[in-house]
């Protein structure tokens, strides 16, 4: 028997997987990829949230439909990827290392040369799914100041764990993390 965590998120309710990180530690497995309907509706209430900015990023991969969807519907024509490595097509790579809670080993995200031009001086608004630990934003973070632009805003749709306490993240609920019984721990 599987256990899942029923939530409601922008207006619609989902049932969660709960997945093992480790022994002492469970997650609700938030996926968008698929869902049509929930992409489109967290992106509609995450732009009623966002601040002003000129462009913004996410990480490959669970962010690219929101931030494409958001993107899509504010009549922006552009947003940019950080992505996992480097694509043939890319040049003057901006790289920084992150280790992700959903993630088994240490990651590198890369951003092109190209994009890094592109944002330099302007606002950008970080774009994610789930921010749990905190690291993955750190590495776009970095990415971000390394190429110049101007953080105005981090978002996602759940803040997960200890990200419910950061009064820096616009996020649309809460995501608790579980014990092995299915039961709320933090």
């Amino acid at each position: 028997m599987s256990l899942a965590y029923k939530m409601k998120v922008a207006g619609l309710e989902r049932d969660l997987p709960i997945c093992k990180v480790t022994d002492d530690l469970y997650i609700g497995a938030f996926v968008i990829f698929g869902d049509v309907e929930l992409t489109e509706a967290c992106a509609r209430e995450l732009l009623k949230r966002a601040p002003e900015h000129d462009i913004m990023i996410t990480a490959e991969s669970k962010g690219i439909p929101l931030v494409y969807e958001m993107a899509r519907q504010s009549g922006e024509n552009r947003y940019l990827l950080a992505r996992k490595a480097p694509k043939l097509y890319m040049q003057n790579v901006f790289t920084v290392k992150v280790n992700s809670i959903t993630t088994a080993k240490e990651q590198v995200l890369c951003l092109d040369g190209a994009d890094a031009e592109f944002m330099k001086g302007r606002r950008v608004l970080i774009v994610d799914d789930v921010i749990s630990t905190g690291e993955s934003l750190k590495a776009l973070e970095q990415l971000v100041t390394k190429a110049g632009g101007n953080i105005v805003g981090r978002m996602a749709i759940l803040a997960e764990g200890e990200a419910q306490n950061r009064e820096d993240l616009i996020y649309l609920e809460k995501l608790p993390v579980f014990n092995a019984k299915g039961e709320i721990i933090g």
